[in-house]
């Protein structure tokens, strides 16, 4: 029975040193991020946010990053047979309705997962 708490013992402090390192790690990731104002990223978001205001009501070929794809997008949104047209956008968000050969979409996406967007000919 001595063995048991001995074992429990053991593995509430690994638990502990374990959870120790984390937040240590999660302190440098938050510092990290917090050092992210003045880098290139902002610059890209900045300079897509432009894009993106300019483009309100109009058709659009919108690319998403490749871990965030949506598959109305692809399928529709970005050929000959349905449009992507941007209704409205702020700092974070668009919102973007997709018309298609089945009907109409509104889809609410993050403008951190945009890739790239450009003007529809």
């Amino acid at each position: 029975m001595e063995y048991v708490g001995f074992i429990f013992g053991i593995f509430g402090l690994m638990a502990y040193l374990e959870l120790n390192s984390l937040k240590k790690r999660i302190g440098q990731l938050e510092e990290q991020l917090s050092r992210f104002s003045g880098t290139s990223y902002a610059e890209h978001k900045q300079s897509l946010k432009a894009i993106v205001q300019s483009l309100v009501n109009e058709e659009v070929i919108l690319k998403l990053k490749e871990d965030q794809e949506d598959p109305d997008i692809i399928n529709y949104g970005n050929t000959k047979y349905g449009s992507n047209i941007l209704l409205d956008a702020d700092g974070d968000w668009i919102k973007l309705k997709i018309v298609s050969p089945k009907g109409e979409k509104i889809k609410l996406l993050r403008l951190s997962s945009v890739a790239s967007l450009t003007k529809k000919n």
